[in-house]
């Protein structure tokens, strides 16, 4: 998850997966020996390690949690398991945007003025009466 950023698995192993990353994204904040050595006893792969103190690290600075979402996408065929996107919260460019666009206040719309346009001529009703 950590290389990859974005998974296709199952809901069950994405919960699962959740309870194991948000720690090690934790103490990924605080760039200290000690926190490096913690990760990498639970990620074991220095590739892993340099991407989650360089990259991630910094994007999720300023956040108190919540660094993973999980996108629920159907059923699979064959066994019908529920199957999900688990992604890192910062690293969606599509939800990213959509959030971005959301914070913008919505433009005022203004009904029209009642102002009538150039005085129309208007058709005058004709009255018809029927006299017996």
């Amino acid at each position: 998850m950590i290389m990859h950023k974005r998974i296709f698995t199952t809901v069950a192993k994405a919960k699962a997966l959740r309870v194991y990353v948000e720690p090690i994204i934790t103490k990924s904040k605080t760039d200290s020996t000690h926190s490096r050595r913690m990760a990498f006893a639970l990620l074991r792969n220095k590739y892993a390690v340099k991407e989650l103190f360089g990259d991630i690290s910094q994007k999720v600075a300023d956040r108190p949690g919540g660094y993973t979402r999980i996108i629920k996408t159907g059923y699979r065929l064959g066994d019908a398991a529920a199957m999900c996107f688990i992604e890192l919260v910062d690293y969606n460019a599509h939800m990213a945007k959509e959030g971005a666009d959301a914070s913008k206040p919505a433009a005022k719309r203004t009904r029209r003025s009642r102002a009538k346009k150039a005085e129309a001529p208007v058709a005058e009703k004709q009255e018809t009466s029927t006299e017996e």
